[in-house]
């Protein structure tokens, strides 16, 4: 797709003068690689084409690319990455895959489309300065979004960013501030707001189906797992070559490099990520926010929370099992548990029975209440497909399933649980209002965080 005239013209020069950004970098998560070729006759020309940048080389960043490279309107043209090409990943995906990092990736689209001429970046600021590329998928661990993000608002950029949206409740704020001010498309991946069981359920939810709701139940995930095979490898080492170890740290404190810090493990670290209360809940929590139509709000109490840590001194610090509960104003109430009866999905009971929606299908008790939407009752945003629903929005189509502010209002929810956890608090009150915490100054300062400098996100 040729450059609109509302983009912004940003030469590299201009972007890495006006950003406010520093020297700025990029890295990974967890998925495989897959896909295959579509005829070139079912191509649109060239120019009618979305081009796409990748920014995050690793898994999860691969997973979701093979879904536009498979989407015959899209061209990707660059990959950005501070790995140049390393197996330290997610062993499992590893196996399957090979190595990962810009130059596997760039080798893998290049070979998709039968062509050369996809470039390789270490420098995301490098990739959003070309003026050729009109969209970008940001993969990075979760301490690297709001920066690329922001930068890549102001660039005039579409944007498709991995959940967790946000590493603080201040960044999620800033950021969505920031997209909606640019006015640029945004979609979140969180895609269970395009599966079609958990709209279904959300749809039954705002319709009455189960009468007056008495609780809601989430399953999340346990453990702090060993995703790359190296959690045992936290004596600081060399930095391998061809990965930039400085660029990878960016905002967050300065830390020894060590292979258990890395690739798909640094969930388990608070400096990057907030364990599995936000990588699990960024999806189930928002499923709660849509049931209910709190989309542009968020409970006002937290209580019941419990949790199991690490030993003292271990690199892993997020939970290894937890439990609590939140309110939402008019007494509707949620319980959180790492494992459920049901597994990892969301339970709704109330007067009539319940529902329980995991990712691939839905539970009634009972059976009757298992009938059709009807045509006059409440219908909810219907996506089939997370990926392509991005590419329409940016085409004029279609809005996007996930939006900037719904994503930040569910991750503001982990994000405050965690907190509370954190403190030992018995009890934390929020008002999603203000977005402030009530009566707790500890609480409030943790709101936010300082950036390492050079960076800082203004």
């Amino acid at each position: 797709m040729t450059p609109r005239s509302s983009r912004p013209a940003l030469s590299r020069r201009h972007f890495l003068g006006q950003s406010g950004l520093g020297l700025l970098g990029t890295t990974l998560t967890a998925g495989g690689l897959s896909g295959w070729l579509r005829a070139a006759a079912d191509r649109p020309a060239p120019s009618e084409r979305i081009t796409m940048g990748v920014i995050g080389c690793g898994g999860r960043g691969n997973d979701v690319l093979k879904n536009f490279l498979n989407d015959e309107r899209v061209q990707v043209v660059a990959v950005c990455d501070v790995e140049k090409e390393s197996s330290r990943y997610n062993k499992n995906i590893v196996k399957k895959s090979g190595p990962l990092g810009r130059e596997p990736t760039r080798r893998f689209i290049e070979n998709h489309y039968g062509q050369k001429g996809v470039d390789a970046y270490a420098d995301f600021r490098e990739l959003l300065a070309r003026e050729d590329i009109d969209s970008v998928l940001i993969a990075t661990p979760d301490h690297w979004h709001a920066l690329i993000a922001v930068a890549a608002a102001r660039a005039g950029k579409s944007i498709y960013c991995e959940k967790p949206l946000s590493l603080t409740v201040a960044e999620g704020r800033f950021m969505s501030d920031t997209v909606n001010a640019a006015g640029v498309v945004w979609q979140t991946g969180s895609q269970q707001r395009s599966d079609l069981h958990f709209r279904l359920a959300c749809e039954m939810i705002r319709n009455g189906r189960l009468g007056k709701l008495k609780e809601i139940r989430v399953g999340l995930a346990s453990d702090n797992r060993d995703n790359n095979g190296c959690a045992a490898q936290t004596e600081p080492a060399p930095v391998p070559e061809g990965f930039d170890y400085e660029f990878w740290l960016g905002p967050a404190p300065e830390a020894p490099f060590c292979p258990a810090r890395l690739h798909s493990n640094w969930r388990w670290i608070y400096d990057y990520s907030g364990g599995n209360i936000t990588d699990f809940g960024a999806h189930h929590l928002d499923i709660v926010q849509w049931a209910l139509d709190r989309d542009a709000s968020g409970p006002s109490e937290f209580f019941d929370l419990k949790a199991t840590w690490p030993e003292p001194g271990s690199l892993y610090v997020t939970p290894t099992t937890f439990n609590f509960s939140y309110r939402y104003d008019d007494g509707t109430t949620v319980h959180v548990a790492d494992k459920m009866d049901f597994g990892s999905g969301i339970q709704f009971v109330g007067e009539e029975g319940s529902i329980t929606s995991v990712r691939g299908g839905l539970k009634f008790e009972p059976i009757s209440l298992r009938q059709p939407i009807k045509e006059d009752d409440v219908h909810l945003f219907a996506s089939k497909d997370h990926f392509r629903n991005f590419i329409d929005a940016i085409r004029g189509e279609d809005k996007t399933a996930a939006p900037i502010e719904f994503a930040h209002r569910s991750i503001s929810i982990a994000h405050l649980a965690n907190i509370a956890l954190r403190l030992r608090r018995d009890r934390l009150r929020w008002d999603p209002a203000t977005e402030q915490v009530i009566d707790d100054a500890e609480a409030s300062a943790m709101l936010s965080r300082p950036m390492r400098g050079p960076w800082q996100l203004v």
